[in-house]
């Protein structure tokens, strides 16, 4: 299928050679018009690594460029990504292209001096290797990892924060709710909008380790939904009365900051888990 740009080449063609009307050409033209900014992006080369050196590929993948193929590895990226819509697309170059969307605030239209693609294009390939990565991996988020969240580790944590002056000696994680605003919606808005922000939002539950990591994540939720009911609905409060055990079978705790809790239901349930609430 031809390119609206193809098409409005041969609409120029076909009207210098009187096979269209004024009118004609006026209508099809419009209608043939684009609706994304015509960029000039095949007047650019298409991305090789090997011409990038190491400070272009820091400064907008924040990833060291001998590292590179060791993160290509550790994510288990394919040698070639295949869209919806056949457009095909190194392994590495799609990496890349994810790790210069979420550098820094960047539009799709910024990255095709780079890669040498039109924006759609770039559109598609990122969100194809966003999604491979979470489907690959979602699951040492979502679910209860025992890679960074074993017994032996849960120890440790716990000795870390108790050696900063923790008022609790054994505290292993802090889990909080984070609120995203969103734009407001045309539809159903009451549901997002959160009255404690004052925003129209999305929240999300994050358990953080004290190395900085979030070692679960749990959303998106509405954002009128209070921190207490995300807690429950997320399971988290289980896998703590599964989990959280030194290696001693003594018991761990996790620090968690909510908003005032009414439901009575909701109290009940947090009486008996390992939670410490301010």
């Amino acid at each position: 299928m031809a390119s609206h740009k193809e098409l409005r080449e041969l609409l120029l063609i076909c009207y210098e050679d009187n096979m269209l009307s004024d009118e004609e050409f006026l209508v099809l033209w419009e209608n043939y018009e684009s609706k994304n900014p015509d960029f000039p992006w095949d007047s650019y080369d298409l991305f090789t690594l090997v011409n990038m050196d190491e400070a272009e590929c820091k400064a907008e993948f924040r990833v060291e460029k001998n590292d590179l193929q060791r993160l290509a590895e550790a994510l288990q990226i394919p040698g070639t990504f295949k869209c919806h819509k056949g457009t095909v697309c190194d392994g590495m170059e799609g990496l890349c292209m994810l790790l210069k969307r979420l550098a820094c605030p960047c539009r799709f239209s910024d990255m095709i001096s780079r890669f040498g693609r039109p924006a759609p294009e770039l559109c598609m390939i990122t969100n194809r290797v966003m999604d491979f990565i979470y489907d690959t991996h979602g699951h040492r988020i979502t679910q209860w990892n025992l890679a960074v969240l074993n017994s032996g580790f849960l120890e440790q944590y716990a000795a870390a924060i108790a050696g900063k002056g923790a008022a609790l000696d054994n505290c292993f994680v802090f889990v909080d709710g984070t609120v995203r605003p969103i734009s407001k919606p045309g539809e159903q808005q009451r549901i997002v909008y959160t009255v404690h922000k004052r925003v129209h939002a999305l929240k999300f539950q994050s358990v953080a380790i004290p190395s900085g990591l979030i070692a679960n994540m749990y959303g998106p939720v509405e954002g009128k939904r209070h921190d207490s009911g995300m807690l429950t609905d997320s399971g988290l409060l289980q896998d703590l009365e599964a989990y959280a055990f030194s290696p001693a079978g003594l018991l761990i705790s996790a620090y968690m900051q909510i908003q005032p809790i009414d439901s009575e239901s909701t109290l009940k349930a947090l009486s008996g888990t390992l939670i410490s609430l301010l």
